[in-house]
């Protein structure tokens, strides 16, 4: 594929990637994605990783699902020893491949969407409650009822 220069695009189904299912809400839709397989000037192989998919995850301030768009477009240096990722250009990520050269497009694919999840997925939408937070509503007016600095004992205990 690489001495071909292919490329590939097309559609996975969410459901069909197994470790990307087990941190979604759901696994509907599909993943829409383009491979381009090539050669640098340096003679280092790689494959271009393009992926968009609308991702249903789980917000960790609401505990709601939402929908997370993701979005990747990254360079893969194909090497087959570890040793060799010291030559790869600084904007190429390593991809380890087996020794007779062949990888699945479905699991890069997989990974690269891995990647690209939040550790910490939050609805930019989403607020928390009030009961959560122990916070009153605030009110229109200005100064009135507000309690005096917690500081204010401490300024007292100075002098």
């Amino acid at each position: 594929m690489v001495s071909a220069r292919r490329s590939f695009e097309g559609t996975l189904p969410i459901a069909a990637m197994s470790r990307l299912c087990e941190v979604l809400a759901s696994t509907d839709g599909g993943v829409k994605f383009e491979l381009d397989f090539g050669r640098d000037s340096l003679g280092i192989s790689y494959v271009d990783v393009r992926a968009q998919a609308s991702l249903s995850v789980v917000c960790q301030r609401t505990l709601e699902p939402f929908v997370l768009p993701v979005a990747v477009s990254t360079r893969l240096g194909l090497i087959k020893l570890e040793r060799d990722e010291a030559g790869l250009p600084p904007d190429c990520e390593p991809l380890l491949v087996a020794e007779d050269g062949r990888l699945n497009p479905a699991d890069v694919i997989e990974d690269e969407l891995l990647l690209a999840l939040p550790l910490v997925p939050i609805n930019p939408d989403s607020s928390l409650p009030d009961e959560v937070t122990g916070q009153e509503p605030e009110d229109d007016s200005v100064g009135e009822g507000r309690s005096e600095s917690p500081f204010a004992v401490l300024r007292e205990l100075k002098k």
